[in-house]
């Protein structure tokens, strides 16, 4: 542990103290929560930033492609509040980030943020009360609604299990919160896993988890550059840009393919682009004629929206789709899943 963050240490302590109070009150039913007559499935985590909650909602909508679902998220740093439903009059700073996504992806799934996840799903019950499945994304923490399916993931690259809580180390509550979970994946794997690390791992996880806690792991796969700016070639000297909260992984792919990064724009967790970002990475870009754009499918629906149409279209951008894969036993998490929706 380093050694600057011994003196935080009171603070997390006090910080667990007050979230596990929270959750202690909703156990023993102090605080009012909601089951509802629907499915929901509420993918989160324990960590702040990114354990890969976007693609494994990706993942969940695939799988249930012939179910009536909805995704209802609290639209982060969003420019709107209350209840919003996505519509082609939206955009990422209207619904935020990942649900635009989601709604840019996928036009049969509906899609709707509210920070109430309570009230979004009456909302989404009026409007359309065929809906078979509600997927909740980012919610682990919000208490309120009973979900029928809680997915933990924690990124293999920053096990909760290893982890403390706020300021002192990245947990949004203590690792006993894993005892809410119905699943829990980990996430961003390396393709070749040994058993014996996997089964460590599991071990290690079932210290916080009710006994019997099913335990995946998954892992990213990257599709083929796709164009949205001035050419449908790529070259392998790249500039990069991202607005993500773990870029590593990214990089990590990229140089293993052989890309060479000229240049990273690296920007924070959920950014928002101005005007003024995208003539520092042109004019970065045409002092280094040959290369390439590259960025994430997160960071292309914020780059594509129209404001930024004419800036685009002048610089050679790409982005790189992914996909979760299971190293193994996908059968057994989809029927898990399945028969949740069909209860």
């Amino acid at each position: 542990m380093n050694l600057l963050t011994y003196p935080l240490i009171p603070i997390s302590y006090l910080y667990a103290g007050i979230t596990g109070t929270r959750n202690w009150l909703y156990d023993q039913h102090l605080l009012k929560s909601y089951h509802f007559p629907i499915t929901v499935i509420c993918v989160g985590n324990l960590t702040v930033g990114g354990t890969g909650k976007t693609p494994h909602v990706e993942y969940l909508v695939e799988l249930l492609k012939d179910k009536k679902t909805a995704i209802l998220s609290r639209g982060y740093k969003r420019q709107t509040t209350g209840f919003v439903l996505a519509s082609s009059q939206d955009s990422a700073a209207t619904l935020g980030d990942e649900p635009y996504q989601y709604f840019k992806k996928f036009s049969e799934v509906t899609v709707a943020v509210c920070e109430d996840r309570v009230t979004g799903i009456n909302k989404l019950l009026q409007l359309n009360p065929r809906l078979e499945v509600i997927l909740l994304d980012d919610a682990f923490q919000h208490r309120p609604v009973q979900a029928h399916s809680n997915i933990l993931l924690t990124d293999y690259n920053r096990l909760f299990f290893q982890d403390r809580v706020l300021p002192a180390g990245r947990l949004r509550e203590s690792r006993a919160g894993a005892q809410r979970a119905n699943i829990v994946i980990v996430s961003k794997c390396p393709e070749k896993l040994p058993q014996a690390e996997q089964n460590r791992l599991k071990q290690n996880i079932s210290r916080y988890t009710k006994a019997g806690m099913p335990v995946f792991f998954s892992l990213y796969q990257y599709a083929k550059p796709v164009a949205f700016g001035n050419s449908n070639s790529y070259g392998k000297e790249i500039i990069l840009v991202t607005g993500i909260a773990q870029p590593l992984p990214f990089i990590r792919y990229l140089n293993e393919k052989g890309f060479t990064i000229i240049k990273h724009f690296n920007f924070p967790d959920h950014y928002n682009y101005r005007q003024q970002d995208l003539t520092e990475i042109s004019n970065f870009a045409k002092s280094n004629g040959s290369c390439s754009i590259i960025t994430t499918e997160k960071d292309w629906v914020k780059l594509a929206e129209p404001i930024f149409r004419k800036q685009i279209r002048q610089l050679p951008f790409f982005y790189i789709p992914i996909k979760v894969v299971f190293l193994e036993d996908k059968e057994i998490f989809n029927g898990l899943i399945l028969s949740n929706v069909e209860q």
